[in-house]
């Protein structure tokens, strides 16, 4: 059966049309800052016209989206990246496609194509943390995402790790988000500098560059180490952009977890997989759930 998987992210939307969960066809488009939501039903839109052009209708849709999410009635709650509160996703989507939708939590549905998939398919029970353009994780148990009560399980991008710290998108202040998202990396960096490069430049002695990259890793191990303690888990799973810089992130992030957790052993730690494909696959993976 041929599917839709969709994920949007903060600057860019990636999708897939699956066959079997062998793609078909690949697609990017940018996100549309000025209007978001408008921007996602028109590239479903277009996916679903270039899977008939295909020749293979879309059964069935997945959409991933950032935020808060209620997987329940497919509703996107809130978002500080793209500005939305409230917005009925699943209603918007069924009603322009028609065809059967689903909606999930960027990051959750990430880690659930994981748990099938990828890094985490034999654990079982694992935390998935996605550094982009935010930060987010999922809590996975038995192979499942949990979600929380209304949604809003996940949001580690938002415990503060440094109080009184920089003003976050949120509200608040201090957020791990500000410090090691890739987008603040390079935003604390500065002259538009992206943070791949300042990575770079970092492990080439630029002071500036050590400086805000050491202290991404510092606030990095602080959530990691609340989330060892808190949760248990036996495996981590880094994905998301930042997952990309490799060793220069899991190595120093590795050592650093270690050194907060003084009276246990930590998890281990492991990169994505799927690379920036996790949650697309994850979307998939929800549309084939509306159809079993």
């Amino acid at each position: 059966m041929t599917l839709i998987g969709l994920d949007v992210g903060g600057t860019s939307m990636k999708a897939a049309i699956t066959k079997d969960f062998e793609a078909l066809a690949t697609e990017s488009w940018p996100t549309d800052r000025s209007d978001p939501v408008g921007g996602i039903l028109d590239f479903a839109a277009h996916l679903c016209a270039h899977a008939d052009s295909l020749g293979v209708p879309a059964r069935a849709i997945g959409i991933a989206v950032p935020g808060i999410v209620d997987e329940r009635t497919g509703v996107a709650v809130h978002s500080a990246n793209l500005g939305w509160r409230d917005v009925p996703m699943l209603h918007l989507v069924t009603e322009r496609l028609g065809i059967p939708a689903a909606i999930g939590h960027d990051v959750r549905t990430g880690g659930l194509a994981e748990a099938v998939l990828g890094a985490g398919r034999d654990a079982g029970d694992f935390v998935f943390m996605a550094i982009g353009t935010g930060i987010a994780a999922a809590l996975i148990l038995n192979g499942a995402p949990y979600p929380g009560v209304v949604g809003w399980s996940g949001e580690i991008g938002h415990v503060v790790v440094r109080p009184d710290g920089e003003d976050c998108a949120c509200g608040n202040r201090g957020c791990l988000e500000t410090y090691a998202s890739a987008a603040a990396i390079s935003r604390r960096y500065g002259e538009s500098v992206p943070a791949e490069e300042v990575i770079a430049r970092a492990a080439r002695d630029d002071e500036r560059a050590a400086r805000v990259w050491s202290e991404a890793l510092d606030t990095l191990a602080d959530g990691l180490a609340a989330t060892t303690l808190l949760l248990d888990p036996g495996l981590l799973v880094i994905g998301g952009g930042l997952a990309q810089a490799g060793e220069a992130l899991l190595n120093p992030l590795e050592s650093r977890l270690a050194s907060r957790l003084k009276f246990r052993d930590p998890p281990r730690i492991r990169p994505t997989e799927l690379d920036d494909q996790a949650a697309v696959k994850g979307a998939a993976i929800l549309a084939q759930r509306l159809l079993n």
